[in-house]
C-alpha cells in the first residue's frame, strides 16, 4: 500500500493506492486562501498540517487494515510558496503563494542584479515563483527576513512535519527561480542575489528517491508501520504527470483546476523564456518538461458560480449546454485573468473583463462566456509552448475538475485542435501521482531499475472518453478568440492603473 498527500490551493487530498492500481480510499480536507491586501495570497502553513492530520486519521478509520500495509508515503503540492522558518524550525509569517502577486518590482531587480537569470533558471523572473517573494520580505519585513534559517516550498514544509527533515526534489525546486534547472542543483548565483545562502535551502533528492522516514510516534498515531519511508514527491503538476502516465518525451496534459496548465514532458532542459513558458525539472531523474499556466482556470468558474447564485458549477454548465450555437456566438467575449497571469502575458496586473455584455444576456451566456475565456486562456498557452517547435502530443490527457465536463472538454480539443483523453481516476490528480511516487521510493530502495519500474508503476490510467475536434466549431470559435486576443492587447495598458 501506498499513501498520496496532495496539497493544494483549496484542498490537501490523501488517497490510499494498493499495487494492483487502486484507489482504495480518497479524502479531502478543504483550505482557505487570506488575501489581507490586494494582490497577496497567504495561507497559515499550521492548517495545512491540521489538514493533513485529519485526511489520515480518516483513512486510518475507514481502512486500518490497509494502512497497516503501508510501505511509502509520497508527497505532491503548490508550487512556488515561500514557507519562512527559523533556526528552531518554528514558522515566521504567513506562507505567500503561487498566485501571489506583490512582487512585481522584486522581479524586475532579480533580472537586473542577475543577467544570466534565464539560462541558469529557465524561467522568467514571475510574482508567482519563490525567489522573488524573498526579495519582497527582505525589503518590505527585515526584521522576519533576518531570522530565516530555512526556505521550504509547502510540500515540503508538510515533510518536516512527517520526518524532521528538511528536503525538497527537483521538480518543485525548478519553480523558485534558485535551481540551476539543468544542472539540477542549487544555484549559488541566484541564491546570493537573494541574499540567501545553501545553507537555507532543503537538501536535494529526485521525485523518485527516498527523502526521509516518517516519525515513529505520527506512524503509531495513524495506524502504519513503523518503517515507512517518504519520497521526495513533486510539484503538483509533476505529481499530476506521473499519475497520468506522462513520463516519456511527447507526452501531456490539460489540467482544468484552480489555475490551467498545459503541460509536455520533454528528454533535456529546453528554456523558452520569450514565451513566458516554463521549463522545468520532472519528478523522474533526467527527466524535464515544458509547461503553460494560466492562474485562473476552475476558479474562474467557480468565482462566477457563486456570483451568479448557483448551487455549484454542474448547475450552471446544465444551463451553458442548452445555448444554442448562435447564443454561444452571441455572449460576452471573459477574460480570464481575475488573478493577473502567466504564460504568454506575464502579467499580474492583467485583470478579469466580461465585455460585450446586453440587457438580454443571461446566466448561461456568463457561464458559457468563462469556460470559453479560460479555453482561449490555454489556448494562448498552447501555442507559446508549440512557438519554437517544442510541444509534441499527438493527443493530450485532460484532467482537473473542469475534465468532469464534456461541454468544456469538447471545446477545449476544438480550441487546440488536438484529441483530448479524460482518464478513468484522473480527477486524483496530484495524490496519485504522490502515491506513485512513494512506490517508486520504495522500489529504489529495493534497487529495482527505473525502467521496469516505471512501467509496473506508471502506466495511463484506463481512457474514459476521448474527444476530437470539430471543425465547425473550431470556425465558430475563430473570430471570437481573435476578439479575445485584441481585447487584451487595447486593455493591457490600462490594467496596472
Amino acid at each position: 500500500m501506498y499513501i498520496g498527500i496532495d496539497l493544494g490551493t483549496s484542498e490537501l487530498k490523501a488517497l490510499l493506492l494498493d499495487e494492483r492500481h487502486r484507489v482504495l480510499a480518497s479524502i479531502g480536507e478543504p483550505l482557505t486562501v487570506q488575501q489581507p491586501q490586494p494582490l497577496w495570497r497567504e495561507q497559515d502553513p499550521a492548517d495545512w498540517w491540521a489538514a493533513c492530520d485529519r485526511a489520515l486519521a480518516r483513512l486510518q478509520a475507514w481502512q486500518p487494515a490497509a494502512m497497516a500495509r503501508v510501505r511509502a508515503i509520497g508527497l505532491s503540492g503548490q508550487m512556488h510558496g515561500a514557507v519562512l522558518i527559523d533556526a528552531k524550525d518554528e514558522v515566521l509569517r504567513p506562507a505567500i503563494l503561487w498566485n501571489d502577486g506583490r512582487s512585481g518590482a522584486e522581479c524586475a531587480e532579480l533580472e537586473r542584479r542577475v543577467p544570466d537569470l534565464h539560462r541558469i533558471a529557465g524561467n522568467l523572473a514571475m510574482p508567482g515563483f519563490t525567489a522573488p517573494k524573498l526579495l519582497w520580505v527582505a525589503r518590505h519585513e527585515p526584521a522576519v527576513f533576518a531570522r530565516v534559517d530555512g526556505v521550504l516550498l509547502p510540500k515540503d514544509w508538510l515533510r518536516l512535519q512527517l520526518s524532521g527533515e528538511r528536503v525538497g526534489e527537483m521538480s518543485d525546486a525548478a519553480g523558485t527561480l534558485w535551481l540551476d534547472v539543468a544542472g539540477r542543483c542549487w544555484s549559488h548565483e541566484l541564491l546570493g542575489a537573494c541574499g540567501l545562502r545553501e545553507s537555507q535551502m532543503p537538501r536535494l533528492v529526485e521525485g523518485s528517491q527516498v527523502s526521509a522516514r516518517l516519525k515513529p510516534e505520527l506512524a503509531a498515531r495513524w495506524g502504519l508501520p513503523a518503517d515507512v519511508v517518504i519520497a521526495g514527491g513533486g510539484g503538483d503538476n509533476a505529481a499530476s504527470a506521473i499519475g497520468m502516465g506522462v513520463v516519456e518525451p511527447g507526452q501531456g496534459f490539460v489540467s482544468l483546476g484552480t489555475s490551467g496548465v498545459i503541460f509536455v514532458a520533454g528528454a533535456g532542459f529546453r528554456p523558452n523564456p520569450a514565451q513566458a513558458v516554463h521549463a522545468f525539472c520532472h519528478a523522474l531523474p533526467g527527466r524535464w518538461h515544458q509547461m503553460s499556466v494560466m492562474l485562473s482556470a476552475a476558479a474562474s468558474l467557480r468565482w462566477v458560480t457563486r456570483l451568479l447564485g448557483r448551487a455549484d458549477e454542474a448547475t450552471l454548465l446544465a444551463e451553458v449546454a442548452q445555448l444554442t450555437p448562435a447564443q454561444r456566438a452571441g455572449a460576452p467575449v471573459f477574460l480570464p485573468y481575475l488573478n493577473g497571469e502567466r504564460t504568454p502575458h506575464n502579467n499580474p496586473h492583467a485583470q478579469g473583463v466580461f465585455c460585450g455584455l446586453h440587457a438580454g444576456h443571461g446566466a448561461a451566456e456568463l457561464g458559457y462566456a468563462v469556460i470559453e475565456g479560460v479555453g482561449f486562456g490555454l489556448a494562448d498557452g498552447w501555442q507559446a509552448l508549440n512557438a519554437d517547435g517544442g510541444a509534441v502530443a499527438p493527443a493530450l490527457s485532460l484532467v482537473g475538475g473542469g475534465a468532469r465536463s464534456p461541454l468544456w472538454a469538447q471545446l477545449l480539443t476544438s480550441l487546440l485542435r488536438v484529441p483530448l483523453l479524460t482518464h478513468s481516476g484522473g480527477e486524483a490528480g496530484g495524490a496519485l501521482g504522490a502515491a506513485r511516487l512513494g512506490w517508486l521510493a520504495d522500489l529504489d530502495a529495493q534497487g529495482v531499475a527505473e525502467a521496469s519500474a516505471l512501467a509496473t508503476v506508471c502506466p495511463p490510467p484506463p481512457v474514459a472518453a476521448r474527444y476530437v475536434p470539430d471543425a465547425d466549431e473550431a470556425a465558430r470559435l475563430a473570430p471570437r478568440y481573435e476578439r479575445f486576443g485584441a481585447l487584451y492587447r487595447a486593455l493591457a495598458p490600462g490594467f496596472s492603473a
